[in-house]
């Protein structure tokens, strides 16, 4: 699509086994980008890598990392270049959160676990990336939330790391762009694996969810969201930057 122009490229993304961010991995490698993919699952990142590699005939990296953690998060990026020598691209796809809670039900251990798993792994993976990116004149592209644009009911803590997030990337937007980097965040509405089961649960409210959607239908994680984060990543994107995009088919119509 993009002329070879990302063939050989390295790029990261955080959660990359499964769902949102395995898509987004599938649309890179489609592109000939070797793939650092990240999780906490070491089996579903050694299936991932290697039916990536199979497919695509890249060089895909599985890392077992906690984003939250500053170490394990010095790690994938110093394996990143011992492998690749550079990086082009970062993607900051993982969350954890206390999803359906209501505020104040929410504990400080589970408010803890929302900004670990998406503030400060995006911040982390972010400050190490930066001086590869700056090599490369690389792209960072952080996934936000109609939660948090929105004020989705039961999802605070989710809403707070996501919002922040989209702070600091305006704030590095602004920073980096002297040294080339852009810096943008996307908002998705996707089909996932557990979109799916929720669907077979309750098909009436998942009807009703499809009808306020003016696209009527969610994302596909590859070539939606994927697609736009390929993107992004090219020279096409050049000179966007600091930007929200809210990829929810219509729903996130907003001034």
């Amino acid at each position: 699509m993009y002329n070879d122009e990302l063939k050989g490229k390295a790029v990261i993304i955080t959660g990359g086994s499964k769902g949102i961010g395995n898509g987004v991995a599938r649309a890179f490698a489609k592109e000939g980008a070797n793939i650092v993919i990240t999780g906490r699952n070491v089996t579903d990142l050694e299936n991932a890598a290697k039916k990536l590699e199979e497919e695509f005939n890249v060089q895909v990296l599985g890392i077992p990392a906690d984003g939250g953690n500053e170490e394990a998060v010095k790690s994938v990026i110093a394996k990143t270049v011992e492998k690749f020598g550079r990086i082009d691209c970062l993607v900051n796809n993982a969350q954890v959160s206390k999803s359906g809670t209501n505020l104040v039900d929410h504990s400080k251990e589970d408010f803890d676990m929302a900004i670990y798993s998406g503030l400060y792994a995006t911040f982390f993976y972010m400050r190490e990336a930066f001086p590869y990116l700056k090599e490369t004149k690389g792209s960072v592209i952080n996934f936000a939330s109609g939660a948090g644009l929105f004020g989705k009911l039961g999802q605070s803590s989710y809403a707070a790391a996501k919002e922040g997030i989209r702070g600091m990337s305006r704030v590095a937007a602004a920073e980096w762009g002297g040294f080339g980097i852009n810096v943008n965040v996307i908002c998705p509405l996707a089909m996932t694996p557990g979109l799916e089961r929720w669907k077979e649960e309750y098909p009436a409210l998942y009807e009703k969810t499809i009808n306020d959607i003016p696209l009527r239908r969610f994302a596909d994680p590859e070539t939606d969201i994927g697609g736009v984060c390929v993107f992004l990543a090219s020279n096409a994107a050049s000179y966007l930057t600091g930007e929200t995009i809210t990829l929810q088919g219509g729903s996130g119509l907003r001034p």
